[in-house]
């Protein structure tokens, strides 16, 4: 298992969400000069942040599920799409409450590096996926050999 280096690409995607959930995305500058942060977990002027907590906690759990589904490749390779959705779903719901900050505190907003955190696991599950769909290809070739 740990000897495929699509399990090491789901691996860095588990710890690129773990850390997301603590880091902070986003930075609001409010008018007179107050600065928030806003992390998964939520923020000072922004409560009900439920839509990027979960999103931020469901793509590392799906990455560690995909790894133990070494067995079923095809269902590996389904899972890692629904998580490709979800690390653009982030940037969705993020766009969303960017908007509900700017409206609400009429703030400027700053985004920060951790905030390309979901986009580099979107590309690594990319890569996964690739590598899984290749490993099944090889097999379905020795099968037919066989």
């Amino acid at each position: 298992m740990i000897q495929r280096i699509q399990t090491l690409y789901l691996l860095a995607v588990v710890a690129l969400g773990i850390a997301l959930v603590w880091l902070p995305v986003l930075q609001l500058v409010t008018p007179d000069g107050q600065l928030y942060e806003l992390t998964a977990l939520g923020g000072a002027p922004l409560q009900g942040l439920w839509g990027l907590t979960i999103t931020t906690v469901l793509i590392p759990v799906m990455a560690l599920v995909d790894i133990f589904l070494y067995r079923r490749r095809i269902l590996q390779a389904r899972l890692n799409i629904f998580t490709v959705m979800l690390c653009l779903g982030y940037y969705g719901v993020l766009a969303i409450y960017v908007w509900l900050a700017k409206m609400s505190l009429a703030a400027d907003w700053y985004l920060t590096v951790w905030t390309s955190f979901p986009l580099v696991s979107l590309i690594l599950t990319l890569m996964a996926t690739r590598r899984i769909l290749k490993d099944e290809a090889l097999v379905r070739a020795a099968d037919r050999i066989r």
